[in-house]
């Protein structure tokens, strides 16, 4: 029925300081930047990942009215608006780096049994994590159900 995800959301702040970060520090590059008039169309992509497009989006109308606005600007800034979850091939580097250019870490790299994983925020309190997979992946034991508080 459907062919793949081509635009996903991420809800922000200010799409200025998004592009700046986003674009900037992540490496992502603008895709689309249209004023509609009512709002502002702006996409950012990977390089890498030409079919697939992120929506930085103001909480606003015409999609959330001033009420609703306003709640998901309390969200975005908890960190409770979604996540994105972006692949390396070199977590341990990729999270030097940008920690080197001030982004604000929440985990360091760990070894999962997926692979090797770390935490980030964007400037709006959005959570993001890098995750370099691996090349197979391990079997899911109970102390690991244990450490990601589930049980048997």
């Amino acid at each position: 029925m459907f062919n793949n995800i081509s635009i996903t959301t991420q809800y922000v702040l200010d799409q200025a300081e998004a592009i700046d970060f986003y674009v900037g520090k992540l490496g992502f590059e603008v895709r689309n930047d249209v004023d509609l008039g009512f709002m502002r169309w702006l996409t950012i992509g990977l390089p890498s990942d030409p079919d697939r497009e992120i929506l930085l989006e103001v909480p606003g109308p015409p999609a959330h009215s001033d009420e609703v606005a306003t709640q998901a600007r309390d969200l975005i800034t908890k960190g409770a608006m979604g996540s994105l979850i972006l692949t390396t091939d070199d977590c341990q580097a990729t999270y030097d780096n940008l920690v080197a250019q001030g982004v604000e870490s929440t985990e360091e790299p760990t070894e999962q049994p997926y692979g090797i994983d770390c935490a980030f925020r964007d400037p709006f309190g959005n959570p993001f994590r890098i995750t370099q997979p691996a090349e197979q992946v391990a079997e899911i034991t109970n102390e690991d159900k244990t450490r990601w508080g589930g049980g048997d």
